[in-house]
């Protein structure tokens, strides 16, 4: 008999014998039952901080009726609500055109400009004001979010929802039109190279107003930012309620 054979004998007798008083089942590959990395569907879970994982923190329910929606639910349309002395409109215009010129003798006023690379169908678009082809997208729709928890919110809250720059996206208005109130489950912007990006904010917008998601909805937020894992979750826009001006 070879020296050390009755001690790897004995070992073997003794580990069986508690894998059968215990239940357990050997890994003869060496993994563990730890966690894999992967979300609940089975996707990768991202990185800390990252839109996919932002993902799994949103609340996932039906879409309740659209019973009561109305566009004046949330405001007049775009209101001052940070306060700077011009409308959300012409902020947003401000912030995602080139070329801007202002005119009217109003600083705020946006008269025309060039949105660089529409987000929605990649190509630039000419503004100018009464005859654009650029609009101004909430992400999140407005009916949209009605239907997963804005129905229930205060006026403030509403207000400053329909006005919050992170909801806010200057955008070429044909495919604009095209999305409606859509979801992430129902419609994505045609030009790929935005989903990411496009998906983050709808995730930053939703966990933000803790606003829910449908499952249909989650499990296609996934799989868009599964093929991202790194994307960022967006952050900042305003308060989350509107000034007591706009609270009535």
């Amino acid at each position: 008999m070879r020296s050390g054979a009755v001690p790897v004998r004995l070992a073997g007798f003794v580990l069986a014998v508690a894998v059968a008083a215990t239940g357990c089942s050997l890994e003869l590959d060496g993994g563990g039952g730890g966690d894999s990395g992967g979300g609940p569907d089975g996707g990768a879970r991202g990185v800390p901080g990252s839109a996919v994982a932002a993902v799994d923190e949103l609340a996932v329910k039906g879409r309740a009726p659209r019973t009561g929606y109305d566009r004046d639910r949330f405001g007049s349309p775009w209101v001052d609500t940070d306060s700077n002395g011009c409308g959300t409109r012409d902020d947003i215009l401000r912030r995602d055109l080139t070329e801007v010129r202002s005119g009217g003798g109003d600083r705020c006023r946006v008269m025309s400009g060039t949105l660089p690379k529409d987000p929605y169908s990649g190509r630039d678009v000419a503004f100018r004001r009464g005859a654009s082809r650029v609009d101004i997208d909430h992400v999140v729709a407005l009916s949209d979010a009605w239907q997963k928890g804005a129905a229930k919110w205060d006026r403030g809250k509403r207000v400053a929802f329909a006005n919050d720059p992170l909801n806010l996206l200057a955008v070429g208005s044909r495919p604009n039109r095209a999305k409606g109130d859509g979801d992430t489950a129902t419609w994505l912007p045609p030009n790929k190279a935005y989903r990411c990006a496009y998906v983050a904010r709808q995730v930053a917008v939703k966990r933000k107003y803790r606003l829910w998601v449908t499952a249909p909805e989650r499990s296609a937020m996934r799989r868009v930012l599964d093929g991202c894992p790194s994307e960022s979750l967006p952050k900042g826009g305003n308060p989350t309620k509107a000034p007591q001006r706009y609270a009535r």
